[in-house]
Order: structure tokens, then C-alpha cells, then sequence
């Protein structure tokens, strides 16, 4: 459930650069354009631990990719994204924190402090999640808002299920998934 935060704002902590990039994107695009939130921000990484990771010159090189593309609507993509960082309506913000191997729970203040007041805080990747159940084996059905409860802001993890962690998931699906 989104909640009234300062100013609509929204966070989406990213994982992967390339089509998971352009995934979140959209998301922002979407989240700014139909005015659920009148700022996205993105965290990215400072540094990339695997060669995938995520930072702020990913998102510009994504954009102009996207911007000084042969097909039409693509670039009239690219260049309404261009238009959201130049008002800042996206605003990128890097860190080293993200690629650190401590459980999300763990989070430095500066971090809490920058993620607090958010409507949502949409949260990508596996390795994102992973970190966010502290890589413990939690019983499948425990309920993640208790375990994603120290989050400073409505979380809303989303991810590909690589790994067998995992949580909030319906006791009877479980059994038909066995």
C-alpha cells in the first residue's frame, strides 16, 4: 500500500543494468507520467561488484541508447526520459552501500534517512531481495511486511526467483508448488 509521502516521491532501489535497467525505467517513467509520484528516485551503485551492476552512468548511457534509436516511439521514449532527469522529476542517486554483502536491515542511517518519507520504495533484483530476508532460509509463508518491517517506508520488493529463499507466499500455493 502506498502511502502520502513528502511530495509523492518514490524510490526504486535498481539491481541490474541493461533490459532490467530499461524494466525500471519504465516503471519510473510510468510512476512520474501518470503523476502516482511527482519525483522517482533511483539508487544506484557506486561501483559494480558484478560487471551487471547497476550505477548512474548505466541510467545516462540507457537513455541515449534509447534516445538515438532508428525507431520512432523509441526515441520519443529516450527523450521524454532525458526530460525527466533535466526537471527532476528522476533524480539518480549512487552509493557504495548497495553492493555491500550486509543484510538490508543493516542499512546505514544516511541511507534510512534518504529512503524515509517515501510513498513506496520498490526494491529490484534477486540480489536486492536476497539481502532484504538477510539471506536467512525464512519458512516460505512468514510474513514479509513483519520481516521487511525495519524499512523507514512502504516496501515492495520485485524480482526473478533464482534463489530458493523467500517469503509471504500463501501456505497452500506452497503445497501445490511441492
Amino acid at each position: 500500500r502506498m502511502v502520502d509521502g513528502d511530495g509523492d516521491r518514490v524510490d526504486i532501489i535498481v539491481d541490474n543494468a541493461g533490459f532490467e535497467l530499461v524494466c525500471d525505467l519504465t516503471l519510473a517513467d510510468h510512476l512520474v507520467s501518470t503523476g502516482v509520484a511527482n519525483t522517482v528516485v533511483i539508487h544506484a551503485k557506486a561501483h559494480p561488484t558484478f560487471v551487471s551492476d547497476a550505477m548512474e552512468k548505466d541510467v545516462e548511457a540507457t537513455v541515449v541508447a534509447l534516445e538515438s534509436s532508428s525507431d520512432e516511439e523509441t526515441a520519443a521514449m529516450g527523450a521524454r526520459w532525458r526530460t525527466h532527469l533535466e526537471a527532476g522529476r528522476w533524480r539518480v542517486r549512487e552509493d557504495f552501500w548497495w553492493v555491500q554483502p550486509q543484510p538490508l536491515w543493516e542499512m546505514p542511517q544516511s541511507i534510512a534517512d534518504a529512503l524515509a518519507g517515501s510513498k513506496m520504495i520498490f526494491v529490484k533484483g534477486d540480489a536486492n531481495y536476497r539481502r532484504g530476508l538477510g539471506e536467512r532460509d525464512w519458512p516460505l509463508d512468514a510474513p514479509f511486511a513483519q520481516i521487511a518491517s525495519y524499512f523507514p517506508a512502504p516496501v515492495c520488493c520485485l524480482r526473478t526467483l533464482k534463489a530458493e529463499l523467500g517469503c509471504g507466499m500463501d501456505a497452500a500455493k506452497i503445497d501445490k508448488a511441492k
